[in-house]
């Protein structure tokens, strides 16, 4: 551990994922990832219902455009960042420790570490 109580990036990086726990990891991945993908489209729905001026569509290209930075910037499916990134969705309360459940000890406790940090 460094001096932030949080895993450090070789600690992360050195962890090895069984089949089963890749597929489990996978699974939660996609099913916050289409969460989010799924609230991405009911507000642009909602602003385009709302589209009554060009302007409005220009906000509503910039939602988008921010809104696909944010999720390639926040979703990461690399193995050795993984914990930082479940860690991250629990603390945001996008994804629960429950969707989780089968990975080793060892990963949970480094995805509970960034989920307090």
């Amino acid at each position: 551990m460094n001096g932030s109580d949080a895993p450090s990036y070789d600690s992360m990086r050195n962890l090895r994922w069984s089949p089963a726990e890749k597929a489990i990891a996978r699974k939660a991945f996609d099913l916050v990832l289409q969460r989010e993908f799924s609230a991405v489209i009911d507000e642009a729905r909602k602003m385009m219902a709302n589209v009554k001026q060009v302007s409005a569509l220009w906000e509503l290209e910039q939602y988008l455009t921010e809104r696909r930075k944010d999720i390639d910037r926040r979703y990461d499916y690399r193995y050795s960042v993984l914990p930082v990134v479940f860690g991250n969705l629990i603390s945001e309360g996008r994804l629960s420790e429950r969707e989780l459940h089968g990975l080793g000890e060892d990963k949970l406790q480094c995805i509970r570490k960034y989920a307090k940090t």
